[in-house]
């Protein structure tokens, strides 16, 4: 089965093969994204081991979202051993998400 995942807006957009599903996430992505992933896999007769490969769009995006999808997503490739791809279809080892632009990160204080 293929696993495509976008969180890059409030809106998660899953896909299981051709089945795809939405997802107002919100505040609740980190909490509830594996169990949303799980449920999904279970409503079609599957579980983890099922997934034969996973596609993620990378962004740009919310810079929360990005960084839990791509943390889900290349733990799940790593410790499944399945192959993992970018939105763009490229086969990479790890998901490095595209925020758009640099980080709003101020100067640390002293």
């Amino acid at each position: 089965m293929k696993l495509y995942l976008d969180t890059s807006t409030p809106t998660t957009v899953l896909k299981l093969d051709d089945k795809e599903y939405q997802w107002e996430s919100g505040h609740d992505l980190a909490e509830k994204l594996l169990q949303y992933i799980h449920d999904k896999l279970q409503e079609n007769n599957n579980d983890w081991q099922d997934i034969s490969e996973i596609t993620f769009m990378s962004g740009p995006g919310s810079f929360t979202g990005l960084r839990i999808g791509a943390a889900v997503v290349n733990t799940l490739a790593s410790e499944l051993n399945i192959p993992l791809y970018n939105h763009h279809g490229e086969k990479v080892k790890i998901i490095l998400p595209d925020y758009g632009r640099d980080a709003n990160i101020g100067k640390p204080r002293k």
